[in-house]
């Protein structure tokens, strides 16, 4: 995604790495070995960074306190403009709330997108506040409740089936309240998307009915009344390699194909996961759009004929909304200790807990951080970012090259659109929560 809106300035050249939109200049270190990964996608005006058309110290005074994330409204937008125009035709853009449940956030992806996947009747009922058609939102997770089961009916959304229980308990309920439930099957495939950050197929897993379960599910479900539907597959997440993607897709499609002959009613509703990935670290690149949505193409085009009845639904959280968003937070102190400079701030793993690397990562690797008001000026030291936490795992920023910042000076992590707020422990240690804001 490219800069939007006016900064009152020229945009900096892109081939010139002392004036990089979006992150402090680029010593001669650090064209060989780059702190992170270039993020270009924020306007610069005055030194600071301008989100949703405010430069960063004015959001700050308007928000009235730190820690805050911040999400851009033009980028979301325009993060689904690009998909919609590289994408084929017809097929349909469903937005997985995990990523993001923010309610504003939630009303605004829902007049951009097709459809919403939720993960819990909390969600659901965040989605359908937020006016998205409930004959669009799909609910998938491996553990639903009997009582979300029984909301969800009365909705009338569709329900990823994952396990033999939840047939029974359909069944009951659909009697019970004179809605017959419309279902899918969520599989387990015996593949994985291969190089993704989160594994969610293929195997052992708690997701989806294994594949070669999966013909005598469907028999139980035209036994049960339940309305079919179709199949959802979900192979894995957080992946930056286009030819891995494709593969896994075609591969989706061709365990679909094959799961219809079992099937108790023709499949109109085909969803093939997402898994498209945002870079976050040295040397990671932006997913090849492309190559992606050829691969799509072709199989758009044999569902044509060979599932003629089915709508092809791609279902993306973190590409959505995950470069649209900022986290900032304060320095509140700055010290020395044994020759590494520490700058305090007041927030934190409680609020960030990727940024910290405690949500998944097996090697700790450094967020893209910046100190956002003061974009180019020198990178002239190296230093750790830690949050008030009473605890060294309170860790945003690892001996990073930033700018020279003091107290009062405000620090941000890019990509930070995507679990961050929902995904943290805001309860920890008694320290207040954050805000968060759509501009």
């Amino acid at each position: 995604m490219g800069p939007i809106g006016k900064t009152g300035r020229e945009p900096a050249a892109r081939d010139d790495p002392t004036t990089l939109q979006g992150q402090p200049p680029v010593t001669n270190s650090e064209r060989t070995h780059p702190a992170h990964a270039p993020m270009h996608q924020f306007p610069v005006l005055d030194g600071e960074l301008v989100i949703g058309g405010v430069p960063l110290s004015r959001l700050a005074a308007r928000v009235g306190r730190t820690p805050f994330y911040a999400y851009d409204r033009r980028l979301l937008a325009a993060r689904v403009t690009e998909l919609r125009s590289s994408l084929p035709a017809g097929l349909k853009l469903h937005y997985a709330m995990k990523a993001n449940p923010m309610p504003a956030l939630v009303c605004h992806m829902a007049r951009l997108v097709d459809g919403i996947d939720v993960a819990s009747a909390g969600e659901l009922r965040v989605a359908l506040d937020a006016g998205a058609d409930p004959a669009e939102i799909s609910f998938a997770g491996p553990g639903k409740g009997p009582g979300e089961l029984r909301q969800a009916v009365a909705a009338g959304i569709l329900i990823n089936i994952e396990s033999p229980r939840e047939i029974p308990e359909l069944a009951a309920i659909s009697s019970d309240t004179g809605c017959a439930a419309r279902v899918a099957v969520r599989v387990n495939p015996d593949f994985e998307l291969k190089s993704s950050g989160m594994k969610m197929g293929g195997g052992a897993r708690q997701f989806g009915v294994d594949a070669e379960q999966v013909p005598e599910l469907l028999a139980e479900i035209g036994r049960s009344g339940l309305a079919f539907e179709g199949f959802h597959l979900f192979a894995g997440s957080q992946n930056l390699r286009a030819e891995a993607i494709v593969e896994a897709q075609c591969k989706s499609y061709e365990l679909a194909l094959k799961l219809a002959r079992f099937a108790p009613a023709d499949v109109r509703f085909l969803n093939l996961g997402g898994g498209f990935g945002i870079p976050y670290f040295p040397g990671e690149n932006r997913l090849d759009l492309a190559t992606v949505a050829g691969g799509l193409a072709v199989i758009a085009d044999r569902a044509a004929r060979e599932l003629p009845a089915a709508r092809l639904v791609i279902e993306l959280g973190r590409y959505l909304v995950g470069e649209a968003g900022i986290y900032v937070t304060r320095i509140i102190d700055r010290k020395l200790s044994r020759g590494q400079i520490f700058l305090v701030v007041d927030g934190g793993l409680h609020h960030h807990l990727a940024a910290s690397g405690n949500f998944g990562q097996v090697i700790r690797k450094n967020y893209p951080v910046t100190i956002g008001n003061r974009i180019g000026a020198p990178t002239s030291i190296a230093a750790s970012v830690v949050g008030p936490l009473c605890t060294p795992l309170d860790l945003l920023a690892d001996r990073m090259p930033l700018a020279d910042a003091q107290p009062g000076d405000l620090v941000v992590i890019f990509q930070s659109g995507a679990y961050g707020f929902s995904a943290s422990p805001q309860s920890f240690l008694g320290h207040p929560a954050c805000v968060e804001i759509i501009v």
